[in-house]
């Protein structure tokens, strides 16, 4: 057995930062670096800057190739963006450090399906460094996909597939409620779908390339439509204020045809407080084959508790994986982490 597993975080905001927590609850692994893009956090205390009650005694770097030099990781996990191209410097520079990488970067979960090049990048260095690169998260990476790919594995046939996430805005910060065109009028909402301020949820074209993958299903095209959730009440946190008639979110949809059939639908609204207009959180999932199934969970499941769980549980899994770029269709199922990490990593 060794001796710890070393993990380095990249991104020290909300996400990063809880990440770095959990790995440091973790028996067998070791928090010992971070990564920050934003200047003003290099040098702090990593103990302060994630928001444990302790000094950790080491310091968080703003440059790459220093946090690796210094905090030496077996993995690391990439909390720092959402697309393919702003992930990928730190990617190869991590990966040629011969560093395994977790990313929570949505277009990772399934980098082909936006760039056949950068995936094939990805995998050739991978195999050459000989060590495993991941996307995940709880949607793309969970909910949308792999919870789908596996409830079809009971059925004889799938004609087609639908399912819906509802979530609250209200715990997120300001880039992620500015993506989604909280706060605006109508006609802003409109001009930033076409302008592509408003981008509503990242990763549906990711989530249905993995499930045609499982299936089997070569997908011919798919539509995506962009509308505004208009409040008709007040609505207000810490961050925002929602008159009536301005924007509380974005209800997002993504069709995907098969031989000129919707075979997979997928709607994700994303709102503040919806509970003040009798919306209930949730995540849907409907299969019509044989059998039918139809799964329901209320309240959602949490998108910032299960994107920082998944991207620590499934650590063992990555280590063990053969070298090259992977979907969460490679590895084992991964359950919580609650013994020693080290108990479940291959010699």
């Amino acid at each position: 057995m060794r001796d710890v597993v070393r993990v380095l975080v990249l991104g020290t905001g909300r996400m990063g930062s809880g990440v770095a927590r959990l790995v440091c609850e973790k028996q067998g692994l070791e928090l010992t670096g971070a990564f920050a893009r934003r200047a003003e956090r290099n040098g702090l205390d990593i103990g302060q800057a994630i928001g444990l009650d302790r000094d950790l005694g080491s310091s968080i770097a703003t440059d790459l190739d220093a946090a690796i030099a210094y905090s030496q990781p077996d993995i690391a996990i990439q909390t720092t963006c959402s697309r393919i191209e702003d992930a990928m410097d730190e990617i190869t520079t991590l990966v040629g450090a011969g560093v395994h990488v977790i990313s929570i970067a949505e277009e990772l979960a399934y980098p082909a399906c936006r760039s056949a090049q950068a995936a094939d990048e990805l995998q050739r260095l991978a195999v050459a460094n000989g060590v495993s690169i991941l996307g995940t998260g709880i949607n793309p990476g969970f909910v949308l996909d792999t919870l789908i790919v596996t409830l079809t594995g009971v059925c004889a046939d799938v004609e087609s597939i639908s399912a819906t996430r509802i979530n609250d805005l209200s715990g997120y910060g300001p880039s992620v409620l500015k993506s989604q065109g909280v706060g605006l009028s109508e006609k802003a909402f409109r001009q930033g779908v076409d302008d592509g301020s408003v981008v509503g949820h990242i990763g549906f074209p990711e989530s249905i390339c993995l499930i045609a993958a499982a299936l089997g299903w070569e997908i011919e095209r798919i539509e995506e439509t962009r509308e505004a959730i208009v409040s008709r009440v007040r609505r207000q946190t810490a961050l925002v204020t929602i008159e009536p008639g301005q924007t509380a979110g974005c209800l997002h949809k993504a069709v995907a045809y098969r031989q000129d059939n919707a075979v997979i639908m997928l709607e994700h609204p994303q709102q503040v407080r919806p509970d003040l207009e009798g919306v209930e959180t949730s995540d849907t999932i409907e299969i019509k084959g044989t059998p039918d199934i139809r799964i329901v969970s209320s309240p959602e499941l949490p998108g910032d508790v299960g994107t920082i769980a998944i991207a620590v549980n499934v650590i063992p899994h990555v280590l063990n994986a053969s070298p090259g770029l992977h979907t969460m269709l490679d590895l084992p199922v991964s359950g919580a982490l609650l013994g020693d990490a080290r108990e479940f990593i291959a010699p």
